[in-house]
Order: C-alpha cells, then sequence, then structure tokens
C-alpha cells in the first residue's frame, strides 16, 4: 500500500476498484509528472480509460453530477472568479454562479486543496460538476487564452506614431525600466486611449473590483463596457498610467491628479485630465478627454432655438453685465461658455478666463488654472484679473459668496462677465445668488440674462425609425392639443453598426434661455421666489427646457424617452 500512496487520488480511486491496474497507476503517475501534467490528462493519453470512462467512474463513485461541456457555451462562463493561473494548473473552471454557491467543473474530483483555495479566495460555497476531461482542456485552453488576449494581441500592432508630450518628465531608473519591460500593458493602455477618442468618448474609467477589473467609456453621456482585462494586471495598469501621468507610482493611499498630452501627429494633441482614487481592491482611475478638435464652438451646431439664439446674443454683445450658464456636470457648460467668448475674441478685446482646470485652449485668451492648494481660488483669480484691464471675464463656477460678491462687483463696474452655477433650471439660479447673501439689487443691476441646458443624446441618422406613441403620453409630456395635429412624426431609436447599437450618435443641447426684463428685476426687488420667476418667464415667452426638448422631438431630432429622461428635475 507505500507504493498506492504515491498515485493521485483519484489514481488509489481507481486501483482500489478494480478500474486500473497498480503497475499501470504507478506508470502513469510517474509519466504525468515528467511530461508536467495532470494524472487524468495521462490516463486518457495512455488509453488505458476514455475521458468518458473517467468520467462516469468519477460521478458514481464520488455522487457529483456529471455535465456535458458541449452543451455549455464558453462566452457564458464566469470571468474573474478564478485566477487564469489556478484554472490551467489545476484544470477547473467556473461554470456558473448561484447565490453564494459556485459550480466549478472538473475532471478529478479528489483535489481538495484547490478547491479550498477557491473558497477562500471567494468566499463561495463550492459545488463540484464531473466534465470528461478531453472536454475540459478545450475550455481550460479558451478560457486561457480569453484571459490575456486582450494583451497578447497588442503585441503585433503598430503604434509608432504615438507619443506623450515630455517624455523626458517621465521617471527614470528602474521604474521606468520594469515598465519598458511590460510591453503589451503599455500598448493595451495606447490602444484604449486611441480607441476612446475615437469612438467620441469624454472619460474613461479603469475600475478596479474584488473579482474582475474593467473599463468603461462615456460615449454621449452613457457609460459602456469596453474591456474586461485579467484582474492580475490591475497594479501594472494603474502604475504606467501614473508614470505617463507624473504622478507618485508609490503613493497608492490618497487620491492624486495628473495630466497627460497625446500627440497623435504634428497637428492633432489630446489632453487627458487623470484622477485617481484609492477604492477597496485597487486604484480607480478616471481620465478626461480635452480634445479641442472635438468641441463645437459654432453656436449654430449647438442646438438653440432662433429666438433663442437671438436673446443670447443680444446679452453678451452688451459693453457690461453678467451672463450665467447653469446645469448638472457634463451638460456642455464649457462649450457654451466658449462659444460665447470665441464670438467675443478679437483683437481689441481683452478676454481673461478662472477655470478648474482649463478645459478648450483658445488661443487670444488669457486663461489660468485655478489651484487652491497654492492659494489661486476663483477669487483671488478674479480680483488680479481686475488690475489686468480687462474687457471680459469668466468665472469657472461661483462657488461662494466672495467669488459671486466680486463677479458682480466686476459686471456693475463695466466689464462682461461668465460664470455659471449647478442649479436645476434658470429661476432656481436667481435664488439661488440671493440665498448666497448676494443683495436683491445687486442680482437685479447686474444680472442680464440666464441659461440652464441639458445634453439629450441625437437620434442616429442612419438606424431611427418612426414609432407611434399613445396620445396620452405625448400630452402628459408636455405636447398641447393643438400641437398634435398630424403633421409630424416621432422617432425612435434602433440600433446599427454606425452608432455601435445604440441608436443614438451624438448630442445636443436643450436650453432654457431667459433674459432678466424689466418687469422681472422688480420681481427680485420684491424678494419674489423661483416660482413666481419662472411662472413670470414663462409668461414673458421663455422656452422651458422639457419644452426645448419636445421641439427637438417634432424635429425628429432625439425620441421622447430621451427628452423625458433628461428634463425630469
Amino acid at each position: 500500500m507505500d507504493t498506492l500512496s504515491a498515485v493521485s487520488g483519484l489514481g488509489r480511486a481507481l486501483v482500489q476498484n478494480n478500474a486500473l491496474l497498480l503497475p499501470d497507476a504507478e506508470a502513469i503517475q510517474r509519466q504525468a509528472q515528467a511530461a508536467n501534467l495532470s494524472f487524468v490528462e495521462q490516463l486518457v493519453l495512455s488509453k488505458k480509460m476514455t475521458a468518458l470512462e473517467v468520467a462516469l467512474f468519477a460521478s458514481r463513485l464520488f455522487g457529483f453530477p456529471l455535465l456535458d461541456l458541449n452543451a455549455i457555451d464558453p462566452e457564458q462562463l464566469p470571468k474573474g472568479l478564478i485566477d487564469e493561473e489556478l484554472v490551467s494548473s489545476r484544470r477547473l473552471i467556473p461554470l456558473f454562479k448561484r447565490s453564494n454557491r459556485l459550480f466549478i467543473g472538473t475532471s478529478d474530483p479528489t483535489q481538495t486543496s484547490a478547491f479550498h483555495a477557491i473558497t477562500f479566495k471567494t468566499g463561495l460555497s463550492i459545488e463540484v460538476v464531473i466534465v470528461e476531461d478531453d472536454k475540459l482542456s478545450k475550455v481550460v485552453e479558451r478560457y486561457r487564452q480569453e484571459a490575456t488576449s486582450a494583451i497578447r494581441e497588442l503585441d503585433n500592432e503598430d503604434f509608432g506614431e504615438l507619443e506623450f508630450a515630455n517624455p523626458d518628465e517621465e521617471p527614470a531608473g528602474e521604474t521606468l525600466q520594469s515598465e519598458v519591460e511590460d510591453a503589451p500593458v503599455v500598448k493595451f493602455i495606447h490602444k484604449v486611449l486611441l480607441d476612446a477618442v475615437n469612438g467620441g468618448a469624454s472619460d474613461i474609467h479603469f475600475e478596479p473590483y474584488e473579482k474582475f477589473y474593467r473599463i468603461r467609456y462615456r460615449v454621449d453621456g452613457e457609460l459602456k463596457e469596453v474591456a474586461q482585462p485579467p484582474l492580475l494586471l490591475k497594479d501594472k495598469i494603474a502604475s504606467r498610467i501614473k508614470v505617463i501621468s507624473r504622478l507618485d507610482i508609490s503613493e497608492k493611499r490618497v487620491p492624486q491628479d495628473g495630466r497627460l498630452k497625446l500627440v497623435l501627429s504634428k497637428h492633432r494633441a489630446i489632453d487627458f485630465r487623470v484622477s485617481t482614487l484609492p477604492t477597496l481592491y485597487g486604484e480607480k482611475i478616471v481620465m478626461r478627454i480635452l480634445d479641442q478638435s472635438a468641441a463645437t464652438l459654432d453656436i449654430d451646431q449647438l442646438g438653440f432655438e432662433p429666438e433663442q439664439k437671438t436673446l443670447l446674443m443680444e446679452a453678451i454683445q452688451r459693453p457690461y453685465g453678467m451672463v450665467l450658464v447653469t446645469g448638472p456636470t457634463g451638460s456642455g457648460k464649457t462649450v457654451s461658455l466658449y462659444t460665447c467668448l470665441n464670438i467675443l475674441n478679437k483683437p481689441n478685446i481683452n478676454i481673461s478666463t478662472a477655470e478648474d482646470p482649463v478645459e478648450i485652449n483658445l488661443p487670444g485668451i488669457n486663461q489660468v488654472n485655478v489651484n487652491e492648494r497654492a492659494g489661486l481660488t476663483f477669487a483671488s483669480a478674479l480680483k488680479a484679473f481686475l488690475r489686468q484691464d480687462p474687457d471680459v471675464i469668466m468665472v469657472g463656477e461661483i462657488r461662494d459668496f466672495e467669488t459671486a460678491d466680486i463677479s458682480i462687483k466686476a459686471a456693475q463696474t463695466g466689464h462682461m462677465v461668465f460664470s455659471t452655477l449647478h442649479t436645476n433650471n434658470a429661476p432656481a439660479t436667481l435664488t439661488r445668488l440671493l440665498n448666497m447673501g448676494v443683495a436683491p439689487f445687486n442680482v437685479a443691476s447686474s444680472v442680464l440674462l440666464i441659461m440652464a441646458q441639458r445634453l439629450a443624446r441625437k437620434l442616429c441618422n442612419h438606424c431611427k425609425a418612426p414609432v407611434d406613441i399613445p396620445r396620452e403620453a405625448l400630452l402628459r409630456a408636455g405636447f398641447s392639443e393643438a400641437q398634435l395635429d398630424g403633421s409630424w412624426q416621432p422617432y425612435g431609436p434602433v440600433g446599427c453598426g454606425e452608432c455601435r447599437d445604440t441608436g443614438y450618435r451624438g448630442r445636443v443641447g436643450l436650453y432654457e434661455v431667459m433674459p432678466i426684463t424689466e418687469a422681472m428685476t422688480r420681481l427680485i426687488m420684491q424678494n419674489g421666489t423661483a416660482v413666481d420667476i419662472q411662472d413670470l418667464a414663462l409668461r414673458e415667452g421663455m422656452i422651458d427646457l422639457r419644452h426645448a426638448g419636445l421641439i427637438k422631438v417634432r424635429h425628429g431630432i432625439t425620441s421622447l424617452a430621451e427628452v423625458v429622461a433628461v428634463t425630469n428635475d
């Protein structure tokens, strides 16, 4: 029996149940060790038993269910639950997960140490399922290839023209050498950045979790998963991004902010704003793409209705006063403001901006990056601007009373001031200023116009199709009976190759443009509420966000569902 102890667990069971002779089992064990194969692999290769015979024996003896792997779609196997190394070395694969149970496919149910390791790492209860070893080999190989294909496939790709600006500022020595040696990781990150730029993404998210690692792009305001690299690469990917962003790669406990410039050609370079955040399972990295060539600074392409455009143009051409733009993060406020600045950007005009950070570089405009840690706040930048003989000033955001107070005083003393606030609509912006402590008289005498905005996805022109929407739903959305006269047709998304099967491609602005009229000035002086101001603005003909969206629906530019979603404040 001493010689039998040298044979694997399944081999001993076969010998003890007279399914295999002891000398054969010992010979197969030696051959398996020499060839670095499992006992079952070598047993099948020796033709002493077929893979099906081994599977039937194991299922009957140990009482585990038998599964035909041909009935399983390899694409549906759970990813990231078990390390690729364990899958390859112990020849077991995750089949599916039910609640806190993980079903593992194996041809050798005696390798209990591997099952304990999986339980320890995943916290899941293991359910063993017997599978045929020859079919298991194919699935293990495919699983192993898929786990690393995102990296290996890039080895043959040519990124000769891709470079980062100021490479001499990257860390040198051992850190840089280790990054160079990880060429597949470097190429993979380059490909992720290029695909994001070419796909029109605004942000890239690198997100580590306990059992998987994913990369998502934000395109047209929607996040979409684009890759799941092997979990074991999360630290290498984070380190490489931090190297090219000139961040401290040894510091993983606190958030960091950086920038990098991707040089695509002699005439095109794209800036990325990089933010790292320590999470439970590693560093999450978000990269904001600052592609100046993608920023539309043509007012006719932004989505204004004719009367809204007229009101805005009249306001920004005034010699002094304040124009405020409001909306949530990512609603296009920066592009709208820079469109106005671009119109005013002439040789005889001095324009200065304070931003956090500068997202669009515009020649002829003096741009300042706010750095609060260094003491350069919006308020201090504003004070400095007023000593620089400005005509037009843009403040990235009014966050506090001091910034609001200086901005209003600048608007009252002969300067045109542009800025943003975070409020849901235009009328609420006035009460927000009052709540900051700005006197009603100062608000009424300085603010010329307030513009609220949202971005709605545009229907793909290649695949959009007419849809039938019940009359009651159209009325609930805000259409009037007179507008439902049958002269127009609503459209909805379908999905095609041009729009990556989303049904939408690009975005259009929905605007609420509210000029401060004499009647509104009197209402502000009487401490009118946001509701009072909104009622007056609507009576004076203001198009609110919802009805601006409904106009786009009538013109077939976007869908009713999209308008309801983005204007449902």
